[in-house]
């Protein structure tokens, strides 16, 4: 068998992982989140989402993006992985302690103290601590393109928040917004616990120190602001329903968003397989990641509109399934279909900038985009409430295609797309 043959077979195989783990994932998570729906309801949901919107947005700063550059250059050198893992924990470790105090503030000024120490303490404790350990422990298999373990790590933290759902059951008899975040934050921090454990029984560990991130913290800040804009541009809009609409709009926007996210898995399953071969390609300059992203391409269409008919055809039966205060949810995601196609067209352009070395190009659009969306929301929401929401959606996300694609034939075509250092 040829290595071309081999490697074929081997991408096939993890894009085959990732969609079978994401598929369970998401089967695990429709009925934690119909449990969860059900047991709190959409005003107390809708409260527990927009708190979940703001520490998204400082998540990813706890890795300061250590997990990105260790699956660049273990793709490279695999050598180079215990120093790159020990860099990864100590830098994860420290800049979540100081993150989740600022999670912490954040939420206090936006909803209350009460709220701040009661729900954003503990969904900061398991978003930015144990959610992006459990990242880290996923990135690690994904570098040595064992996917089928990352698959099993996410399955495993899907799980556990489902663990936690059969908790908030079976031993509360007050089901609210402020008991559920106890519960997400202590099975957040167990997931990640076990998948760094994990990592280290199957490779070893490496001495916790900041050293070998030298020479790379301006590529992590880049990977970190793009992650936190990924995430400001998604959640934005909840926290801001939530605030200047209602909670229960709020609750029902996000429960839509989740049949979208569930409508993605396919085209995830795609970026999370090549991702290592962006930056293999990336070697050779932007020119050939370029090329890859293109052929990519007519693929993320297709499983974009397969999955927007599954929407579709799901969309009549979920206020059955999520119970009462969802009634609104089908319209909603009949107004989200377009995101869909639009996120399948950005995230191939994005991750060919970032295989060459362009992530900072990538990071500056993504900001530029988080404004705009900003923007629109607080524009359209006041007077439209979710629908100004779904349309804030449609533009930022079409906006972000146009400009990424644009960025890469633009650096490709002009002959400034030059080998990244290695």
């Amino acid at each position: 068998m040829s290595s071309e043959e081999s490697l074929r077979k081997r991408v096939l195989r993890n894009v085959l992982w990732m969609n079978g783990g994401f598929a369970v994932r998401a089967l695990i998570q429709v009925v934690y989140f119909v449990a969860l729906a059900r047991a709190l309801g959409a005003d107390e949901y809708g409260v527990f989402v927009g708190v979940l919107a703001l520490t998204t947005l400082l998540a990813p700063f706890s890795t300061w993006g250590s997990g990105n550059i260790l699956i660049k250059r273990v793709a490279r050198d695999p050598a180079c992985f215990r120093e790159l893992w020990g860099a990864a924990l100590a830098t994860t470790l420290l800049s979540g302690a100081l993150l989740i105090l600022a999670g912490i503030l954040v939420a206090s000024a936006v909803f209350g103290w009460e709220r701040g120490l009661l729900i954003a303490l503990p969904v900061a404790l398991g978003d930015i601590l144990g959610v992006r350990l459990g990242d880290l422990a996923g990135q690690v298999f994904q570098a040595f393109q064992r996917l089928s373990r990352t698959a099993l790590v996410w399955v495993g933290m899907a799980l556990m928040r489902l663990l936690g759902v059969g908790l908030l059951y079976l031993g509360f008899d007050v089901r609210s917004a402020e008991v559920w975040a106890w519960l997400y934050g202590v099975t957040g921090l167990a997931s990640g616990f076990l998948g760094v454990l994990w990592v280290g029984l199957a490779y070893g560990w490496g001495p916790l120190r900041l050293s070998p991130m030298r020479g790379e913290w301006r590529e992590g800040f880049f990977f970190s602001v793009s992650l936190s804009s990924q995430g400001a541009y998604n959640d934005l809009d909840k926290a801001l329903l939530a605030r200047f609409s209602s909670e229960a709009a709020a609750g029902t926007y996000a429960a839509a968003y989740r049949v979208l996210d569930a409508a993605f898995i396919p085209i995830r399953a795609v970026l999370y397989a090549f991702y290592p071969r962006f930056f293999q390609e990336g070697q050779k300059g932007l020119e050939a990641t370029r090329i890859l992203a293109l052929k990519l391409l007519p693929v993320a269409f297709l499983l974009a509109l397969l999955g927007g008919g599954g929407m579709v055809g799901l969309a009549p039966f979920l206020p059955r399934i999520l119970g009462e205060g969802f009634e609104g949810v089908p319209l909603v995601v009949t107004w989200l279909l377009p995101v869909l196609l639009f996120r399948a067209a950005h995230y191939f352009a994005a991750d060919a900038l970032t295989g060459a070395g362009f992530q900072g190009v990538r990071t500056a659009v993504q900001v530029g985009i988080v404004l705009l969306n900003l923007g629109l929301n607080l524009a359209l929401i006041p007077v439209w409430g979710w629908r100004g929401a779904a349309v804030a959606s449609w533009l930022s996300d079409g906006a972000l295609a146009l400009f990424l694609w644009g960025a890469l034939f633009f650096l490709s075509v002009g002959k400034r797309a030059l080998p990244i250092r290695r």
